[in-house]
């Protein structure tokens, strides 16, 4: 991610690239209207710090008291922590302005590259999704909660070009930040966690199958 947003601020800050770049938020701008400038509001808000922080909080919690373990829980935490840490990192090497345009939101101080709210929206739902179909399965319900979520970070990165916060180069790599290392938490943590429930699962089994055997032995010894 580094190098790509070297590349973005130190190769393609001219040209045809950031030409198409920039024209995506001034077609954006051009198009503000009092309802969308509320619709958009309400997007960015769904990933600001507070939120994400809040809505991670209430998972968590809520994880630990529906399965009476940590490790889902710990998932979640993992992923959150790991995509603030990328982030916070990018952000101290490459430094980019902000779209010239006229901004809806107030800026802080980091870079505009990546956008912080879609990494956080596709680390945060995502995250959720995926548990949500590993611990309930591929019902109806679950697929039409999951289909909600990962709207969101689309919903997140479109309000971020139209209130002029950042460039569509930027929501990329925020998107492209907050899955990549969601897909790294994933594929680590829950294959083992699944591997130690299956191992947890035989034991039992063979435990059972061994009380049974000795049982029937008893009881044909009483018979005999």
């Amino acid at each position: 991610m580094v190098l790509l947003g070297l590349l973005m601020t130190h190769v393609l800050s001219t040209g045809p690239v950031h030409t198409a770049d920039l024209g995506v938020d001034r077609w954006f701008a051009a198009h503000r209207t009092g309802l969308r400038n509320d619709v958009s509001y309400v997007g960015t808000t769904l990933a600001q710090t507070t939120t994400a922080i809040s809505v991670a909080a209430v998972v968590v919690l809520l994880l630990r008291w529906r399965l009476g373990r940590w490790y889902e829980s710990l998932v979640m935490i993992t992923v959150m922590a790991g995509e603030l840490l990328i982030f916070l990192c990018v952000t101290l090497v490459v430094h980019r302005p902000r779209p010239p345009v006229a901004r809806l939101d107030v800026a802080p101080e980091t870079s505009s590259f990546p956008s912080g709210h879609t990494a956080a929206a596709v680390a945060l739902y995502g995250c959720i999704a995926i548990l949500v179909l590993w611990i309930y399965g591929r019902r109806p319900a679950t697929r039409a909660v999951v289909a909600a979520l990962c709207c969101v970070p689309v919903i997140v990165g479109l309000s971020r070009l139209y209130r002029g916060m950042r460039y569509p180069s930027d929501v990329l790599a925020g998107a492209l930040t907050g899955g990549l290392w969601l897909l790294v938490v994933i594929t680590t943590l829950l294959p083992q966690w699944g591997q130690r429930q299956r191992a947890a699962r035989q034991r039992g089994q063979r435990g059972q199958h061994g009380q049974h055997g000795i049982g029937h032995l008893v009881g044909g010894a009483r018979r005999r």
